[in-house]
């Protein structure tokens, strides 16, 4: 998928215009499909479509397996009759392109999509209530979620570790009696995933169709407070008590003096083994089953992780600990055969890193905004490229490119124009040039940066917890000659992709 000349859009479907104060998987993401495919732009990029479980970073999710409720279209399930006429809109003042409030919004979107369970369950038997049932027999995760998703409703929403013990250690019995008491809230879980993954499905299909391939993207590391770690304890680096001994992070780099502390538990890779890494043979397949390709964040992860004790407040003073390596992959491609992966391998990068993603074949990525710190020999300068690699201007956790070179001395100013050939004023087209004409098979875009935003449009600021993953853009935004002249770019350096469908 990524041994060809292509170009792509990185995009987080929450930052789609249009009504209810997020993107959804309705019209306006049908039309951006539209806009790409029109353009020759043959990938779309997007964040984890997972359930945000802390600081609204889909990074950060309650499930690997299920997907985020407040992308589904709101519209459709009115037109399917599981919503009645009226007004069930967010709210009559938001304007198409606001930020999103993203508490405002799922106080009122799940309390809409709990109405629209219960009318559906009350249907009758249909071809839809058939759809429904086939989906919950076919999605073995699919009941592990909906129950921790009611029980976590019961409790106030507190972290499943805070839980009674008869449900943070759920035994057989307990499982059981939790499943019938909670039965209906359990029903309501299941039809807002039914409803997602349908959608989803649609869109993907839609897009497709109009020859634009989509990217997901997965965190090797889930969150604590999970289904995952609340019902799979024995694959995780925990006490007695649950609680994590060691938690994920990484030594200070680019984006933090003090590191980044992540804080998710770490796995126990080799009971993981020992069980044959089936839980990633389920979750790469789940993943390659969603979208056509997948973006690894973290992949050095991998070969080494770091492991920060517990009861630190910062990531200085961890240390590095082995991974599964080539072994991992091996197993998934004996299982799943292809594998088309993104690595990313940014950050604190060794030789055993570098050798592991040549091993398994993987794209990484070269990011320009990191290009221009020291020397000619940087590894993000187009000039040292080899074909097999992903090249970005920057990605979600960057400052939009504007933003970036505003923050630059007027040394550093004077080195990036005269490296891209460009004025001050046509740095953010240099960039696009120096990408798009570099080897590297495959660019993409922040759309950010396409719509010329300063630090305005950025998407994520690392070692902030709060306050990120809330930019939308609208419309009106586009310029129509700047977009022409991006897409013109796209045909000249041989990167403009066919109309056409993909090809079974």
């Amino acid at each position: 998928m990524f041994n060809a000349r292509s170009c792509g859009i990185l995009l987080h479907p929450t930052s789609l215009p249009g009504p209810g104060g997020i993107g959804s998987f309705g019209s306006d993401a049908r039309r951006f499909v539209d806009l790409l495919a029109q353009g020759g732009i043959t990938l779309w990029q997007m964040l984890p479509l997972t359930p945000p479980a802390c600081g609204d970073s889909p990074y950060s999710s309650l499930s690997v397996f299920a997907g985020n409720p407040l992308l589904i279209d709101l519209d459709r399930l009115a037109e399917e009759g599981d919503l009645a006429p009226e007004p069930y809109g967010y709210s009559a003042g938001t304007v198409s392109g606001d930020p999103v409030d993203y508490a405002t919004v799922a106080r009122h979107k799940l309390d809409v999509l709990g109405r629209a369970a219960k009318r559906f369950m009350s249907s009758g038997r249909n071809v839809r209530m058939e759809s429904f049932w086939h989906f919950c027999d076919t999605s073995p995760w699919l009941h592990d979620y909906a129950l921790f998703m009611s029980l976590k409703n019961k409790f106030q929403g507190v972290s499943w570790h805070k839980w009674p013990a008869s449900a943070a250690r759920l035994d057989h019995a307990a499982y059981e009696r939790f499943s019938v008491e909670l039965g209906e809230e359990i029903g309501v879980q299941k039809y807002i995933q039914w409803q997602f993954y349908v959608q989803w499905q649609e869109l993907r299909g839609y897009a497709n169709s109009r020859g634009v391939r989509i990217i997901g993207d997965i965190p090797i590391f889930v969150a604590y407070d999970s289904v995952d770690v609340w019902r799979n304890r024995h694959l995780f680096l925990l006490d007695a008590k649950g609680k994590p001994t060691v938690v994920a992070g990484v030594p200070p780099d680019y984006f933090s003096s003090n590191g980044q502390l992540w804080g998710n538990p770490l796995y126990d890779w080799k009971r993981l083994e020992q069980e044959g890494y089936s839980w990633w043979v389920d979750r790469i397949r789940h993943s390659l089953s969603l979208f056509d390709g997948i973006r690894i964040d973290h992949f050095r992860g991998f070969e080494s992780a770091w492991h920060v004790p517990a009861s630190h407040k910062t990531a200085r003073n961890g240390m590095w600990f082995k991974g599964p390596g080539r072994q991992l992959f091996d197993v998934l491609r004996h299982y799943l055969g292809a594998l088309p992966i993104i690595a990313e391998d940014l950050g604190v990068i060794t030789p055993e890193v570098i050798e592991l993603k040549q091993q398994c074949g993987f794209p990484g990525m070269k990011i320009l905004q990191f290009a221009f710190d020291s020397g000619v020999d940087n590894p993000y300068l187009p000039h040292n490229y080899d074909r097999n690699c992903v090249v970005y201007t920057g990605t979600h956790d960057n400052d939009t490119t504007c933003g970036w070179f505003e923050s630059l001395t007027t040394d550093q100013r004077r080195q990036v124009c005269e490296y891209l050939g460009c004025g001050e004023g046509a740095v953010v087209e240099g960039m696009f040039r120096q990408a798009m004409i570099s080897v590297a098979d495959t660019a993409i875009f922040p759309m950010q940066d396409v719509l010329g935003l300063g630090s305005c449009g950025r998407m994520n600021t690392p070692g902030v917890a709060f306050g990120n993953w809330s930019w939308r853009f609208d419309w009106q935004m586009i310029n129509r000659q700047a977009w022409m002249q991006f897409t013109s770019m796209i045909k000249l350096y041989g990167r403009v992709g066919q109309l056409v469908p993909k090809s079974s």
